[in-house]
């Protein structure tokens, strides 16, 4: 076993021995199957281009159909063509995604739980009929607006106005930071009304939407995050999610967003610890590989320790959320520690591969790029912690 462990072609063996806690042994069948079939689909759909992607700046929009047949796509919801799988399988479907790159992840969460589940939860039947079959099969792109140019962090302060006019509506206003709405056929966009915060859905070629792609990049260059300008976007009635009134409803769909976070980082932070280990059983300095030297492996065991707890963290919080006990403050809590330690593993990662570190051809920089907006969207660092500490005190310190 010891000769396996030192091989680092053997990543199997290197695998096992990383699973210190047997959190594999937690899983059933179904899961183990599902995490497995995403990972072969990383393995042969995304790593042998993913470097290339990150450096042109490209999305593989051509990748929506595959991801679709793989069953990735609104993969909780159920019906009108959705997987209905587990939220524990779902999250390792997340894990194993982001391994690839947080922007392909990113993709499947905008769709599936932000734009998806928005429609899903708060759409009339015609509007599920019309978009969640074609969503689901990634025959269609959806992206959801909620961000602004002034409102970030705190939503309630957004100035996208929708007024009635007649039996219609009419949009004005700005969306910032919204991913895939320029390959989109649909954006979920919330605004203010009369009638407090409603949804709408709005295609992309309406009159009056101007959408921009913002870039260069420096982070998630795999993916598209663009800015909307509603200039008398006029929708009929039919527009509206009925079902969504004031900021529940794309609070309910930033928390499923959330929840595929905390499994994906960990995605992030095991690749680039896998090939931190791999390359110091590879480099040898000084007569011998730097895997045996003690500095190099306690920089793998802090590593090593980090992913065991964040992987128990995750599936502690998708047995809740299968289990209908999930709270929103558990995700805080598990967006805030597994990102938090997902960038410090992909840094210290990079920092045992030395100068070739730096080269795309190996994961951790990028994946350390990404998560630096990984760790940004869904909630900040500040906006957990004060989520977590209004629960701890009964305080609220937003204001």
């Amino acid at each position: 076993m010891t000769e396996a462990r030192t091989n680092p072609d053997d990543l199997e063996a290197l695998r096992a021995a990383s699973d210190v806690l047997a959190i594999d042994a937690l899983l059933s069948a179904d899961e183990l199957a599902v995490r497995d079939h995403v990972r072969a689909f990383v393995d042969d759909e995304i790593r042998p281009h993913i470097a290339d992607w990150f450096d042109r700046g490209h999305f593989p929009a051509e990748l929506a159909p595959a991801l679709g047949r793989l069953g990735v796509l609104g993969m909780t919801l159920d019906g009108y063509g959705c997987p209905g799988r587990s939220a524990v399988e779902y999250g390792l479907a997340a894990l194993e995604l982001e391994a690839g790159d947080s922007g392909i992840r990113t993709f499947v969460s905008v769709q599936g739980s932000l734009a998806m589940g928005s429609i899903h939860r708060w759409g009339s039947e015609e509007q599920k009929q019309e978009w969640l079959p074609r969503l689901a099969a990634g025959e269609a792109i959806g992206s959801f607006a909620l961000t602004e140019p002034t409102a970030g962090s705190d939503p309630s302060s957004m100035k996208t106005y929708a007024r009635r006019d007649g039996s219609d509506w009419v949009i004005e206003g700005a969306k910032r930071w919204i991913g895939l709405a320029s390959l989109a056929q649909v954006v979920v966009v919330w605004a203010q009304t009369d009638e407090g915060v409603r949804g709408f859905l709005v295609p992309t070629d309406t009159s009056g939407l101007d959408i921009t792609v913002l870039e260069p990049k420096g982070s998630m260059r795999a993916s598209v995050q663009t800015e909307l300008r509603f200039d008398g976007v006029r929708q009929p009635a039919s527009a509206l999610l009925p079902g969504a009134r004031g900021l529940r409803g794309p609070f309910s769909a930033l928390n499923e967003a959330r929840y595929g976070i905390v499994w994906g980082a960990l995605g992030a932070a095991r690749d680039s610890y896998e090939a931190a280990l791999r390359h110091a059983l590879r480099r040898e300095q000084f007569g011998r590989p730097i895997a045996g030297f003690q500095l190099t492996q306690r920089k793998l065991v802090d590593m090593a320790v980090e992913l065991q707890k964040g992987a128990l963290l995750a599936l502690h919080i998708g047995r809740a959320k299968d289990a209908g006990t999930l709270t929103p403050v558990m995700i805080s809590l598990g967006k805030l520690n597994n990102v938090r330690e997902a960038i410090a593993i992909a840094r210290e990662a990079r920092s045992i591969l030395g100068g070739d570190g730096v080269l795309l051809e190996n994961s951790p920089i990028r994946h350390a790029a990404n998560l630096e907006s990984v760790r940004t969207y869904e909630g900040t660092d500040e906006v957990h912690t004060l989520i977590l500490g209004q629960h701890l005190t009964g305080l609220d310190a937003f204001r």
